[in-house]
């Protein structure tokens, strides 16, 4: 995967992510709406239908954000959510969020990345993670420690962006993402690299069966993706 960074800095992709998710978080669910034209909830609510079968009691959320993809995974039962996040702006959003659902005793949001994570070996029954594999820094780091965590038939479900391939949605999502995206993110959130990352970090991405293979080296089991929306997303799983 490309070194794609939201910042022209020498800092830890890490920490320009960090930066960038909390300059914009005050913005993050809004822009996510407008951006996706309300699909982003479709795509979740297919994901957790994916852990319905399993249900499962422990979740880890990775890159939670504001708290949407956990909350999506109430509808699992649940005894316990715990969301990390490098940005605290965000799970400051998110804190408050969880506080007005009355879901701050099941959902607990925490610092963390799923580099350094250090939950015990076999922690947890499933793990989400929603548009955040594109920002890690190290990648197959990433993804072990996320296998090492995961209790032996659990199972990971990733969602994130894809890049369609065939005409004519290739082309227009081009243009969506390289015009479009970066000009509404400037207007609502004043941040002028976020949105342009974006579509960078999208492009880097190696997605579909390549990202299956990068699950393969990282010893996840029976890997597998499901394209959305005509391609300009995708849902990755696996188990342990």
């Amino acid at each position: 995967m490309s070194a794609v960074t939201p910042y022209n800095s020498s800092d830890p992709k890490k920490d320009q992510v960090a930066e960038m998710f909390d300059n914009i978080a005050f913005r993050y669910d809004l822009l996510n709406g407008i951006l996706s034209f309300g699909t982003h909830k479709g795509w979740r609510r297919k994901c957790v239908k994916k852990l319905k079968a399993l249900q499962p009691k422990q979740i880890l959320d990775v890159a939670t954000g504001t708290g949407d993809f956990a909350i999506a995974c109430t509808k699992l039962n649940p005894v316990k959510i715990i969301g990390i996040d490098i940005s605290e702006g965000m799970m400051k959003f998110g804190r408050e969020k969880l506080k007005k659902l009355n879901l701050d005793k099941l959902i607990d949001l925490k610092s963390g990345d799923a580099e350094t994570v250090d939950f015990p070996y076999n922690s947890f029954d499933a793990i989400t993670v929603g548009f955040g594999v594109r920002n890690f820094e190290n990648l197959e780091k990433g993804l072990k420690n996320l296998n090492r965590v995961l209790k032996p038939g659990g199972k990971i479900v990733i969602l994130e962006f894809s890049y369609p391939r065939k005409f004519p949605i290739k082309q227009f999502y081009n243009f969506y993402f390289t015009y479009w995206t970066p000009f509404i993110g400037k207007l609502f959130s004043k941040d002028t690299r976020a949105y342009s990352y974006l579509q960078e970090s999208v492009k880097a991405f190696p997605n579909n069966e390549n990202f299956v293979s990068v699950m393969n080296k990282c010893d996840f089991k029976n890997p597998s993706f499901q394209t959305l929306s005509l391609g300009v997303a995708a849902i990755y799983e696996a188990t342990k």
